[in-house]
């Protein structure tokens, strides 16, 4: 007979959500358990995902500098070679070191770590199946469930993670490709890609949209084609893949635009076309789950199910599949347990692409504000004409604002330019106080700094950018 123990909560997954929601609950003085089956917390974006992602991203940037950029600040480096085999066990040691961090944390906070698959059954009863088959029950006052996302594979080509890839595979390349094929134009093709260019690879990324990073600001996605096209990345968007096969050390893709096909032969293809909601362990029939079309779980902005004292929060819930979404909802998640008064608002999400520059954005494009009829106004302002950015040699790019044309409330805000993620924080909390481009204008930003880009940008959309 399984073993039954109680919780105030126990949550499914051990991903950004799953664990900060712990974390938040146990702050909170709840008795926590949280149910993770791989053998380190921090789910996809720890393990597989943001962090050893951004770690090689980091180092072929620091490979791409050295290599092509330091002999213009009077850097002399001879005979610059990339060591693929330290990179990648450099990424393994940052991962490592996050996961470990996490474990500290769960001991400091005196959560549970429930190693196994968790299975939701009805009443709230979570059973954990450990890797040698033993199951613990745990009856639950309320369940978080916190089950991810996995990508999304296609029909005729199908991941094996040695010459078709998942974001998984695309991590640990023992080689770097002669040829790298991309499918999808969205930010983890682009990031990875942008890993094995640097690196030496000829990278093709074959969008089916007309342009690269669909749904973002159309003056960003012009810029960012422009730019990467510049690096080398080949683009080919509007273009559909129609078929593939694999052999022994290559993969042929066949691919279609205007009618025409063509096949192109890569030794490694990168299939990154979008991620969906994972249930694993949640049979939302048998427990009458309300699910929506794409399989994610539905939730109202208390991140209630419609299940009593069920939760669910993350890329389970489907919208932007963010990792620092997940934490905030995991955080609404367990406050509104423990009794607080807690709710999402997705007004002020701001989203990352980690190429270089990079790419940041907060609240509408300016195509979503135009299709709403709303008067508007726009600022920009360019790297070029910025102090800090010219001593860098990184003028690529530009800050760009939309504000309402009667109040001057922030609508948007798109940067492509160095540092963007960074840049885009002070405006998504200007956005949480439903701040304007004045607030961000009229206050001061120390000089020289690329932040000064983001108020000469609000200013000019007064009119009054002092720089250009």
């Amino acid at each position: 007979m399984a073993d039954m123990k109680s919780a105030d909560v126990v949550i499914i997954g051990g991903g950004p959500g799953g664990y900060v929601a712990a974390i938040r609950a146990a702050q909170l003085g709840l008795n926590t358990v949280c149910v993770e089956m791989d053998k380190t917390l921090g789910g996809t974006c720890v393990n597989v995902g943001c962090i050893p992602s951004k770690a090689l991203l980091t180092s072929s940037e620091h490979y791409e500098w050295a290599r092509l950029h330091a002999a213009e600040h009077g850097v002399r480096i001879e005979g610059v070679s990339a060591d693929l085999a330290t990179m990648l066990k450099r990424k393994d040691a940052v991962v490592l070191q996050n996961t470990k961090g996490i474990e500290f944390l769960f001991k400091k906070n005196k959560i549970e770590w429930a190693k196994g698959r968790g299975t939701l059954k009805a009443g709230n009863v979570v059973d954990v199946t450990a890797e040698d088959g033993t199951t613990t029950s745990y009856q639950a006052k309320n369940v978080i469930i916190a089950t991810g996302s996995v990508p999304i594979e296609l029909p005729f080509v199908k991941f094996d993670e040695e010459r078709v890839l998942s974001n998984i595979g695309a991590l640990k390349i023992p080689e770097v490709p002669k040829h790298l094929i991309v499918i999808g134009g969205g930010v983890i093709g682009l990031e990875l890609g942008s890993v094995w260019r640097r690196l030496g690879a000829k990278v093709t990324v074959v969008e089916l949209f007309p342009t690269i990073l669909p749904g973002n600001d159309e003056e960003i996605i012009k810029e960012a084609d422009k730019i990467f096209r510049k690096q080398g990345l080949e683009i080919r968007a509007g273009t559909k893949v129609v078929g593939a096969k694999r052999d022994a050390n290559s993969v042929k893709v066949d691919i279609e635009k205007d009618g025409q096909t063509e096949t192109l032969e890569a030794d490694y293809v990168l299939v990154s076309v979008g991620r969906r909601s994972s249930l694993s362990g949640i049979d939302a029939a048998a427990l009458g789950l309300n699910v929506g079309k794409r399989g994610e779980i539905i939730v109202n902005a208390e991140m209630r199910t419609n299940l009593p004292n069920v939760f669910a929060i993350g890329d389970a819930v489907g919208g932007k599949l963010l990792a620092h979404k997940a934490e905030e909802e995991g955080v609404v998640a367990a406050e509104v347990i423990a009794g607080h008064h807690a709710r999402m608002d997705y007004k002020s999400m701001p989203s990352v692409v980690y190429t270089w520059p990079e790419i940041a954005s907060v609240g509408l494009a300016e195509h979503e504000v135009k299709a709403s009829g709303r008067q508007y106004k726009v600022g920009k302002f360019p790297f070029s004409a910025n102090g800090r950015a010219r001593t860098m040699a990184e003028t690529s790019g530009f800050v760009k604002f939309i504000a309402d044309g009667a109040t001057d409330e922030l609508l948007g805000c798109h940067i492509i330019g160095a540092n963007a993620s960074d840049l885009i924080q002070e405006v998504v909390l200007a956005f949480e106080y439903r701040g304007s481009s004045e607030d961000i204008g009229i206050t001061v930003h120390s000089h020289p700094t690329l932040s000064e880009t983001v108020k000469e940008a609000a200013l000019g959309v007064l009119g009054r950018s002092l720089h250009i």
